[in-house]
């Protein structure tokens, strides 16, 4: 008996990508849930509103943003993770689709990620600035402003490296 040929092994690998589609739509799932957490949270938000100071109530609304952005987020993992390898998503047969979701490559994608990864931190650090009056750690202060700052950073050394890069493809 010979060792199978490898067309069989790369069939068998090909066809692995699909072993993620049970992730993708466990996202899906998830979404769910902060679809739910959402509403709770703005439900709660509307009732008790008009006990609510000035600050507690910006704090509750970034909240809120909090979710969205996470929502956004799981969105950019769900289409990337379909489009890249699953299968493709033809934009001309979806012309009413955003651009963003249907042409995702690994340079937009990581940008994206970062990008919200960004945006959820600084959110989450200016809600946590408006409760410093309620429990006044310098040592927690230092970690909640430099954890954004570092992905900030992150993202800004890999935009330049994929800037290079696209530099020397265009020029070889």
């Amino acid at each position: 008996m010979s060792w199978p040929d490898g067309r069989y092994i790369q069939a068998a690998v090909f066809f692995s990508r699909w072993l993620l589609a049970p992730f993708l739509l466990g996202l899906l799932l998830c979404l769910a849930l902060l679809i739910y957490r959402f509403f709770a949270d703005l439900f709660v938000l509307a009732i008790q509103v008009q006990s609510l100071n000035w600050h507690d109530l910006v704090t509750g609304v970034l909240n809120l943003v909090d979710l969205a952005l996470t929502a956004n987020l799981i969105l950019i993992v769900i289409f990337s993770g379909f489009e890249n390898f699953i299968r493709r998503i033809d934009a001309a047969a979806h012309p009413d689709w955003p651009e963003g979701l249907t042409q995702v490559d690994f340079g937009a994608l990581k940008q994206k990620l970062l990008g919200s990864i960004v945006g959820i931190a600084a959110v989450d650090a200016l809600a946590w600035y408006f409760d410093l009056e309620k429990s006044p750690d310098t040592s927690k202060l230092l970690w909640v402003l430099g954890f954004p700052l570092v992905f900030a950073v992150v993202m800004l050394l890999l935009a330049v490296a994929d800037w290079f890069s696209d530099r020397r493809k265009k020029g070889a």
